[in-house]
């Protein structure tokens, strides 16, 4: 459930649907929004030294990979074939990246810290979103 660092959304905004366990070392909190059907999100918490799976974006229009906190990267393979990697960290703020159908993501956590990032998919997650590559 959202804890008091996580002051980007509150409890009035969205609803806690279920907690789900990704991989070892990597859970995802679901919420819906209350208001707006249009989107739904995703916080990820992953352990130090851990990393979500590598994913390509199949369906939905657009999702949106952001930091709350802790210490990571965020590597992005964009369909271009062009790669970026953006570190987060307790200096960051507020960043955000729009990942887009055929995009390719991974969140790392730092060996010694914890990473906590949010997703917010436009329109709500389904089975088959995303395709997990090695």
């Amino acid at each position: 459930m959202l804890d008091s660092h996580l002051t980007i959304f509150d409890d009035k905004s969205v609803k806690f649907v279920e907690t789900q366990h990704v991989k070892d070392g990597v859970t995802c909190d679901v919420y819906k929004f209350v208001n707006d059907l249009s989107k739904d999100l995703g916080i990820i918490f992953i352990s130090k030294g851990c990393a979500t799976p590598r994913q390509k974006v199949l369906l939905g229009e657009t999702t949106l990979e952001g930091y709350i906190s802790g210490e990571g990267t965020l590597i992005i393979e964009w369909k271009d074939a062009s790669k970026e990697e953006f570190g987060v960290n307790l200096k960051t703020k507020e960043f955000s990246k729009e990942i887009g159908i055929g995009d390719i993501m991974q969140w790392k956590a730092d060996k010694g810290k914890d990473l906590v990032a949010y997703e917010i998919c436009y329109p709500p997650y389904q089975d088959g979103r995303y395709e997990n590559l090695p």
